[in-house]
């Protein structure tokens, strides 16, 4: 039955307990060691014994690592073990016995954790059932950086009576030096993903700690106890400060439309210059403008604080959805927020729309709507604060900024309602995926509502901020809605055909860039 095994080991400079790991293995017929970098004796080691096949690729993450040394296995059973695991003979001879006929079945064992010499039965060591065995065309690990683990959907979960030794840990630099690696991929898989402040990491480290040390009875196993209990509280600190402070990186760009209103432009410019947090560049997209824009676009260009790029495409009447897609492909920011050139920005605007960015999400952003007065006023004079309380606005509500009542009250919505793309958030990723605007789309309206709904249909949610991501809108007369008509209609198509990509869209300018 061993030939239809395959062992799969992930090393780096793992020469302190590879050879007792591969001892233990040696009735099995394959063991593919993925190595990804060890400077040490392991590669050596390892070449000492025959069913071993030596692999060498970069790091990409615990799971996708796992996955891609299971491809190189021969045999459709997968053993997946660590290189300072060592299985008992009993474990060996049991796996080794088992009929493997179904398929859908996948084993687990368990696995005895040592610090030094010590068995540890405390700090969540105990009781460490791992799941290893697994047939590769069934099933597969979840690509996770790190806690990686195979998924178990639809299959039965099936305890084997052996077990297995880990040497986890011999000292505490090696306790440091694991808690910093776990850490910080901790962090990038959850960037954006989930929140994190100080003060979370604070309560966190402070929970972790009275429940390792004394709920898990690490009390009782000395310095190690003690040293793990520490290191276990320690790891969640960094790991949630490290993610405090990968939320705080957000690459976004700036994209702004703009057609024959250099007045309104420049205001909107010179507020997107003032932003508290400063986005990666500013694009404006530009749907055919006459040269005097391109002259303004220019001399403010020279003064903003990030660099001004000008998209511009022919005048053959109103064609925003081509004209945004031109833009966000010349983007280099991870996150787009695209505006109206006739929205004033609030100082916090784009801070805002990075503390509610969130990864599978799109945002909906809101207006303060301004009377003609205010609105010539700032054009004139260029952007100056505005409150609640100020004359000449409407609907107050959306003109207050506050961090607090945004993460009380930005949700989520399920449909396509009151989206307007004068004020919205996304992902480039998911821009790609929906393949931007629909460029079929010719005169005023609903492509920003149909851009939404293939973003639904491809698993992309909304959510609508609140008071955050503050745009004023300055007063002007309504486009012309003689297209609407025939705008509807695509959109209608999309809705019911449950559309995700659209052929006229991003990738044609994509590839030109």
């Amino acid at each position: 039955m061993s030939q239809a095994i395959s062992v799969t080991i992930l090393t780096k400079n793992s020469q302190q307990h590879l050879a007792d790991c591969l001892h233990a293995l040696q009735r099995f017929a394959e063991i593919i060691v993925l190595d990804n970098g060890s400077t040490d004796e392991t590669l050596a080691i390892a070449a000492r014994f025959p069913n071993v096949r030596i692999v060498e690729h970069p790091f990409l993450g615990f799971g996708p690592m796992k996955n891609l040394a299971a491809q190189h296995a021969t045999h459709p059973w997968v053993l997946s073990i660590d290189s300072d695991e060592v299985l008992s003979p009993e474990l060996a001879e049991e796996i080794l016995q088992l009929d493997l006929r179904d398929t859908h079945q996948v084993y687990s064992f368990l696995r005895h954790n040592f610090y030094g010499k010590k068995h540890i039965k405390a700090c969540g060591w105990d009781n460490d059932y791992v799941l290893r065995l697994y047939h590769k065309g069934t099933t597969r690990f979840a690509d996770l950086p790190v806690h990686e683990y195979i998924q178990t959907d639809n299959l039965q979960v099936r305890a084997l009576r052996g077990t297995m030794v880990h040497f986890s840990f011999n000292s505490i630099s090696q306790l440091i030096a694991k808690m910093d690696q776990y850490t910080t991929l901790f962090a990038r898989e959850k960037r954006f993903r989930k929140s994190s402040s100080p003060a979370k990491s604070y309560f966190k480290w402070a929970f972790s700690l009275f429940r390792n040390y004394v709920l898990q009875r690490g009390i009782l196993y000395g310095y190690e106890g003690m040293a793990i209990s520490f290191s276990n509280a320690n790891g969640t600190f960094y790991k949630y400060m490290k993610l405090h402070e990968e939320n705080q990186r957000l690459g976004i760009s700036l994209v702004i439309t703009t057609y024959n209103w250099k007045e309104a432009l420049g205001t909107v410019l010179r507020s997107a210059f003032q932003q508290s947090e400063l986005p990666r560049e500013i694009i404006v997209a530009d749907d055919g403008s006459r040269d005097d824009t391109r002259a303004l676009i220019q001399s403010l260009a020279k003064e903003s604080p990030v660099p001004v790029l000008h998209s511009w495409q022919e005048d053959l009447g109103f064609r925003a959805a081509e004209s945004r897609n031109r833009a966000i492909a010349m983007a280099s920011g991870e996150y787009v927020v695209i505006i109206d050139g006739d929205m004033v920005l609030h100082p916090d605007f784009l801070k805002g729309h990075r503390r509610a960015a969130r990864k599978g999400y799109f945002t909906q952003g809101k207006r303060v709507l301004l009377s003609p007065e205010l609105s010539q006023n700032l054009i004139s004079r260029g952007p100056a604060p505005i409150s609640p309380l100020s004359a000449g606005i409407k609907n107050r509500l959306n003109a207050t900024n506050s961090p607090f009542l945004s993460r009380l009250f930005s949700k989520g919505n399920a449909g396509i309602a009151s989206i307007k793309s004068c004020n919205m958030g996304f992902w480039m990723e998911d821009i790609i995926r929906v393949n931007g605007f629909n460029e079929d789309f010719v005169g005023w309206g609903r492509e920003d509502s149909e851009f939404a709904i293939r973003l639904l249909n491809s698993g992309t949610k909304r959510q609508n901020l609140a008071f955050g991501g503050i745009a004023y809108h300055l007063h002007h007369q309504e486009n012309s809605r003689q297209s609407l008509a025939a705008n509807d209609a695509i959109l209608e198509k999309a809705i019911t055909e449950k559309s995700i990509f659209c052929s006229n869209g991003i990738n044609k300018h994509l590839t030109n860039q």
